[in-house]
């Protein structure tokens, strides 16, 4: 069983995350927060946990863990701090850590903030945080879905490095996109962009770089 830490793991998206990592034969969840109630809402539902600040020092969330999943965010209040800075953190910890994969939750339009006006800030963030981490020396897999609802999933999915178009998805597709990404046989070193479809997440996954 590896170990997976989950930034952002008590985020809409992450709860998603952690329950499916928690179903699962291979993995094993570690759930970071930022705070003591926070913490015992996991615990007392049998997943382990790990106090940290991304705007802090992280060296400690990351020891014993094989690979991350950071599905953070700051629900635009504090962009650079947490979703640029804090995701950089996590990255820098990670590398020293020797952490086999970096999974991040991006969004789609982060490859050009430019283009957003309500979301540029936030788009901005990303898109520096997914530069680094391409950077980084770490294996990595970069996901960037369309607008998050919260329908139930489908286990199917539209993927492209680039689509043109824009679209939805539900969080609970992206959460099981995200998981199905830490799979030695996933690819790595990559960015896709996803959205409500018709391809059986698995095999959306397989379809890339081949």
């Amino acid at each position: 069983m590896e170990n997976i830490l989950v930034a952002g793991a008590n985020g809409t998206t992450g709860k998603q995350v952690v329950n499916l990592l928690k179903a699962s034969q291979y993995f094993t969840p570690v759930a970071m927060v930022r705070k003591e109630e926070q913490q015992k809402q996991f615990e007392d539902d049998g997943v382990q946990t790990v106090l940290a600040d991304l705007t802090e020092d992280l060296t400690h969330a990351v020891k014993g863990i094989d690979k991350v999943i950071f599905a953070a965010g700051s629900g635009g209040k504090n962009v650079v701090e947490v979703d640029q800075e804090g995701a950089k953190r996590l990255m820098a910890v990670s590398k020293m850590a020797d952490v086999n994969r970096f999974v991040m939750l991006s969004s789609m339009g982060a490859d050009q903030p430019e283009a957003s006006e309500e979301l540029q800030d936030y788009l901005k963030a990303k898109h520096n945080a997914d530069e680094h981490l391409k950077n980084s020396g770490l294996k990595y897999t970069i996901v960037r879905p369309g607008s998050l609802n919260n329908n139930e999933g489908q286990g199917t999915i539209e993927l492209k490095e680039k689509m043109n178009k824009r679209g939805e998805i539900s969080r609970a597709d992206v959460a099981q996109t995200l998981v199905k990404s830490l799979n030695d046989d996933a690819p790595y070193n990559t960015t896709f962009e996803i959205l409500e479809g018709d391809t059986i997440i698995g095999e959306a996954l397989q379809q890339i770089n081949n």
